[in-house]
């Protein structure tokens, strides 16, 4: 009899188990792994599906098996130590058109379990029409070491591959042709070389933030994208810690810029990226902090679309957040601050003074890259309405071995020598709270203790 292969969708049917032995409890983890809704009939079960049924993976009902027990099933698995059992079962299912599978009965099966490689959604199913079991199992052996581990996560990017191109593309042929060449042995093979981190990124530009510079702080799939990387191109305050991730046969090249010296322009960069995307595979821009946030990203994504080069942004921990973490203060604070305003004392000239409607008593100014001129950013936050007593913490190099966190107020901040860049303000109430505050500033624990309802929004 030739059987007709197939692939059964279990999700959610009803599967009858008759039995509670050895042999039901081998064949009931394939029912689960399929989403099959078990049920198991036999006056007593192994400890392993007693367990099953106490955490409701399983329905067990202790007893002998009743015809009735068929009702509504979609599939039956006469799994008992008893022949004539099995054939009831069997008989009682095949006058319903229910299928059923008695084991190691060949003539009362409607279906035999195959043996099965399985890699992820990959199964490759073995059947002998029952004749020889052992030969199934040999070949499973044979096949499982010709199809590797790493064919799971290849099929899952193969998957992913296959919607993005009927998504772009309209020429259909022409997609059949790219999805046969990515299912090819030699993408396989280059996929298991370079490894299932870099195999499961799409081709393009990433846009990755590196956050406040510890490796640690780095999102799992920005760490992905760096060591996968084919060429990066990075700003100068990336961390040599993060560096060091960048794989070692990758392009680097540094396109930031230190002490007011730019290296390249933006319109460089930009069009470095648009080149680097036409000769390799995985282009990282790396970007300190978060890339949307004070990044120049608006630019780059605007020349990338222009090129229809396919991007990614890998959000980072923004400075903001890693330096409020360093002074171990929220930005928030219901008795003291309500809102916060990100800004940047590196701006354009038209955009000299924030805008005065936005600050209040409780709001908590954030402000990136101040540079070395803390008396210019004192007198233009004075200028845009905060109050010269307004405490004031400086954090440089938050999260990194050399952090500094100085506390001071905005009058006294003009005479503080600048830290190391990067650094950043946090400006408002709730800087009379963090951890640089301590139990001597006397003007500070005043200020907490409700002088601050005296200070004027000009």
């Amino acid at each position: 009899m030739s059987l007709f292969p197939a692939f059964v969708k279990l999700q959610g049917r009803a599967v009858l188990v008759v039995g509670g032995g050895a042999i039901a409890t081998s064949k009931i983890p394939a029912l689960l792994q399929a989403g099959a809704q078990v049920t198991v009939v036999a006056p007593e079960i192994t400890g392993e599906l007693a367990e099953r049924a106490g955490k409701g993976e399983i329905t067990w009902l202790g007893r002998a098996f009743k015809a009735s027990d068929l009702d509504g099933e979609f599939l039956v698995i006469a799994a008992t130590a008893i022949a004539e059992l099995n054939a009831a079962v069997f008989r009682e299912a095949d006058a319903r058109q229910i299928l059923c599978n008695a084991v190691d009965d060949i003539e009362h099966c409607h279906f035999y379990y195959g043996s099965v490689v399985q890699r992820g959604d990959l199964q490759i199913a073995i059947s002998t029409n029952g004749k020889s079991p052992a030969l199934a199992q040999r070949l499973r052996k044979e096949l499982e070491e010709q199809f590797r581990p790493e064919y799971a996560e290849w099929v899952d990017w193969l998957g992913e591959e296959r919607l993005r191109e009927r998504a772009a593309s309209v020429d259909i042929e022409e997609t059949k042709k790219k999805l046969h060449e990515l299912a090819s042995r030699g993408e396989f093979e280059r996929f298991a070389r370079d490894g299932a981190k870099k195999g499961s990124l799409r081709d393009g530009v990433y846009l990755v933030g590196a956050g406040p510079g510890d490796a640690e702080l780095l999102t799992r799939k920005a760490a992905r994208v760096i060591e996968s990387a084919d060429i990066v191109l990075h700003d100068s305050l990336v961390s040599a810690e993060i560096l060091k991730m960048i794989p070692a046969g990758a392009a680097r090249i540094d396109v930031g810029k230190r002490a007011g010296f730019r290296l390249l322009t933006q319109a460089d960069i930009n069009a470095l990226l648009v080149d680097a995307a036409r000769k390799y595979r995985i282009v990282v821009r790396l970007k300190g902090g978060d890339p949307l946030l004070f990044g120049r990203a608006a630019e780059e994504i605007e020349e990338l679309r222009a090129a229809k080069i396919a991007f990614e942004i890998v959000p980072g921990i923004s400075a903001g957040f890693a330096s409020a973490a360093a002074a171990q203060v929220s930005l928030t604070d219901r008795r003291l601050a309500s809102h916060v305003l990100f800004t940047t004392y590196s701006r354009s000239p038209e955009t000299a003074v924030l805008p005065v409607m936005g600050i209040t008593l409780e709001t908590t100014v954030v402000v990136y890259m101040p540079g070395a001129d803390y008396a210019g950013v004192s007198d233009w936050l004075v200028e845009s309405g905060i109050a010269r007593e307004t405490p004031c913490l400086v954090v440089s190099r938050a999260s990194q071995r050399q952090q500094a966190v100085e506390l001071t107020t905005l009058a006294r901040l003009g005479s503080f020598a600048a830290l190391a860049a990067p650094a950043l303000l946090i400006v408002g109430r709730v800087a009379s709270h963090s951890a640089a505050a301590g139990a001597g500033a006397g003007w500070l624990r005043e200020f907490a203790q409700g002088s601050a309802k005296e200070l004027s929004i000009l």
